[in-house]
């Protein structure tokens, strides 16, 4: 009966969320939400930690980022296989009314968003890297965004956000912890990276 109400609620914020914002916002979302896309970001966020971390720090983080990537998406992977949930857009009793962009539909089951886990582990990693407040609100405000996109493009529920989020947190952090174990074990003697 919870269960219900949840997703009776789930249903009524993805619908409140998801509409037809016109030609601009749905070109813009659509662009935010491709992969491709951040590409230039990606680069950029290696290059500013081979700046501040030398080519060690770069080789531990594109190992770690590597993997805690591929743990967020097979995780969700996982969960849209053996907890699935219909999309929005393959939702019997709503897919009339979600606002789609371009025919895109996304695939039958959406329980986890692997956007939202991995914008969130690459922004809460990078984040807790360089300390910087200015840093941390563009980056989760980047994450943020793309979460939003899985919304406007109705592929995704809020609640599939949710999870999407506190995974990408969880991985995002244990990715972080685990790169300072690395970096301490291997150079005791050596700088640790500035945390100010």
């Amino acid at each position: 009966m919870i269960w219900q109400t949840l997703l009776d609620v789930d249903k009524q914020l993805l619908l409140a969320l998801n509409g037809d914002g016109g030609p601009f916002w749905d070109s813009f979302f659509y662009i935010v939400s491709a992969k491709l896309t951040w590409i230039p970001l990606y680069v950029l966020l290696l290059y500013c930690i081979w700046r501040r971390m030398g080519w060690r720090g770069l080789l531990w983080s594109v190992v770690i980022l590597g993997v805690s990537v591929g743990l967020a998406d097979q995780i969700c992977n996982f969960f849209k296989h053996y907890t699935p949930k219909f999309r929005p857009t393959h939702t019997p009793d709503i897919e009339m009314w979600v606002h789609t962009v371009k025919g895109y539909r996304g695939g039958l089951y959406g329980t986890v968003s692997a956007h939202a886990a991995i914008s969130f582990t690459i922004a809460l990693y990078t984040a807790l890297l360089f300390r910087r407040w200015w840093y941390t609100a563009i980056i989760i405000g980047w994450a943020l965004l793309m979460a939003y996109s899985r919304i406007y493009l109705g592929v995704h529920f809020p609640m599939d956000i949710f999870f999407g989020t506190i995974l990408g947190i969880c991985i995002g952090f244990g990715a972080y912890r685990l790169f300072m174990w690395w970096m301490r074990k291997g150079n005791r003697a050596g700088k640790y990276p500035d945390k100010s």
